[in-house]
């Protein structure tokens, strides 16, 4: 039986070198990027059995993503479309005053048009965990319709659902994710969500406590989880709060931190531990991932547990 069944879009990532210009780069690197599939691959990292499900354009710029993901140990379980195309995001890094600047060039993504009929929904009924986000049913109508359809039949299953809100104002507007958002949220056991979305997004106001609690209560979610950037990271399970501070980090590759803490969250909550120690393993994976270039977390348990218990990864001693 796999341990978690992820489901949503894997893009290829085109990033410059250093801080070249997109506008004059003669060359990028290229690498599989998808919130779904980099939580996959920090689970299966840390220890689970993880699989990624999804609809990729039968070519060789799809078999590229499954490729990557599979050089990470995750399996792939992919509806191959004659129809649609592969999803690309260019990111231009730059220190300031100039920022990071994505460009997403995912329009007519063969995944748009997945439907369940489809899909693998027994493996996501017999799996332990299933785990989309916010980005999924921001992609399509069609996309909106089968991830509640998916969250259902694995709630219906007692698989553990776990859903991380993970706005994305370019795809839509808050109170059109408001919408479809909470309609899914009663198929959700574990939901992860900035506290700038519950804010923005979800409409919530107060300390991070009380939104927590609130949105706890009015959904009866197992376990809510508030990331709030360099603050401590706050989660709510059975009425008692918990509290995770970040570990120190570089900012120098911060795309992917958050599906990072998510899969770190995973790879402990999955396996039968208790939301405080998946919580450190959330915060420690997601610290190492700042140090690593692309949006995966290639990190291992060790490293992830000589964060925790002393700030460094250093394991050569």
């Amino acid at each position: 039986m796999t341990d978690l069944v992820t489901f949503g879009e894997t893009m290829l990532r085109l990033s410059p070198p250093g801080d070249e210009r997109i506008e004059t780069a003669d060359q990028y690197v290229v690498r599989a990027a998808g919130a779904e599939s980099n939580v996959a691959v920090a689970t299966q990292r840390l220890g689970l059995d993880a699989t990624w499900v999804s609809k990729l354009p039968d070519s060789p710029v799809g078999r590229r993503v499954t490729g990557e993901l599979a050089s990470h140990g995750v399996e792939t379980d992919i509806v191959w479309s004659d129809e649609g195309r592969q999803g690309t995001y260019y990111l231009e890094s730059g220190e300031s005053p100039r920022g990071n600047n994505v460009i997403y060039d995912r329009a007519d993504a063969a995944v748009t048009t997945a439907t369940p009929d489809e899909l693998p929904v027994d493996r996501i009924r017999s799996a332990s965990a299933f785990h989309t986000t916010g980005i999924t049913p921001a992609l399509s109508e069609t996309l909106a319709a089968t991830t509640q359809t998916l969250l259902e039949a694995a709630a219906d299953a007692d698989t553990l659902t776990s859903f991380d809100v993970n706005y994305r104002s370019k795809l839509w507007e808050p109170d059109v994710a408001r919408e479809t958002l909470t309609e899914l949220f009663p198929h959700v056991d574990v939901l992860i969500v900035a506290q700038r979305d519950a804010e923005n997004v979800l409409g919530r106001t107060g300390e991070a406590a009380s939104i927590a609690r609130g949105l706890a209560e009015e959904f009866d979610f197992e376990v809510t989880i508030l990331t709030r950037g360099s603050e401590p990271a706050l989660a709510v399970a059975d009425g008692t709060i918990h509290e995770q501070p970040t570990f120190e980090a570089t900012s120098a590759h911060p795309v992917g931190t958050g599906d990072s803490f998510v899969g770190g969250f995973l790879s402990q909550y999955v396996a039968g531990e208790s939301v405080e120690t998946s919580l450190e393993y959330a915060a420690g994976t997601a610290a190492l991932k700042r140090s690593i270039p692309g949006d995966i977390a290639v990190v291992t348990p060790e490293e992830v547990a000589a964060v925790i218990e002393g700030g460094t990864a250093d394991i050569s001693r």
